[in-house]
């Protein structure tokens, strides 16, 4: 005869042969794994923020280390041919590979912060984060292009000034 048992939402599925289950299991933790949820309780909320703002952290991190390898890769040409300045056009690409790294690092910590745990600690935890990569960002801005964020307007309009006049003749 065969058994017939009734589930009861939220227990855990019971095993089909006797002896399988580890005794130490608690409910709604996996029989095949022995932790974690059972496969019948649905995932939270707060669980697929984490997992988003994780994926964008390794994004981010994955950002700033193939642009590493990208920025080495581009230079190599440059130091077997001794042209240009292999050095600065290094630092130029590797600093802008870390600043759009910090961008997705920045935007994981947001949303991490605000849509899961939105206490005053941890958005001012997040303030002094935000503040640091700020700060770092516009510290590798000014390396890599030789002025502050908000100078690029007015370094723009005078290179397109320098271009667009003609040069002088000499008089005489």
């Amino acid at each position: 005869m065969v058994q017939v048992w009734e589930y009861r939402w939220g227990e855990p599925v019971p095993s089909l042969c006797t002896g399988c289950e580890s005794p130490r299991r608690q409910p709604g933790q996996s029989p095949l794994t022995g932790g974690g949820r059972s496969y019948n309780s649905a995932v939270s909320f707060f669980e697929v923020i984490e997992t988003t703002g994780k994926s964008i952290d390794v994004i981010g991190v994955a950002v700033i280390a193939i642009g590493a390898l990208i920025s080495a890769a581009s230079v190599l040409p440059m130091l077997s041919r001794r042209i240009g300045d292999p050095y600065r056009t290094f630092r130029e690409r590797l600093g802008r590979s870390i600043l759009l790294g910090l961008e997705f690092l920045v935007a994981a910590d947001i949303i991490r912060t605000v849509a899961v745990t939105p206490d005053a600690r941890s958005v001012a935890v997040l303030g002094g984060i935000v503040l640091i990569r700020t700060f770092l960002s516009w510290s590798l801005q000014l390396e890599v292009t030789g002025y502050w964020p908000w100078q690029a307007a007015q370094q723009r309009a005078s290179k397109q000034q320098a271009t667009a006049a003609p040069p002088a003749r000499p008089t005489g």
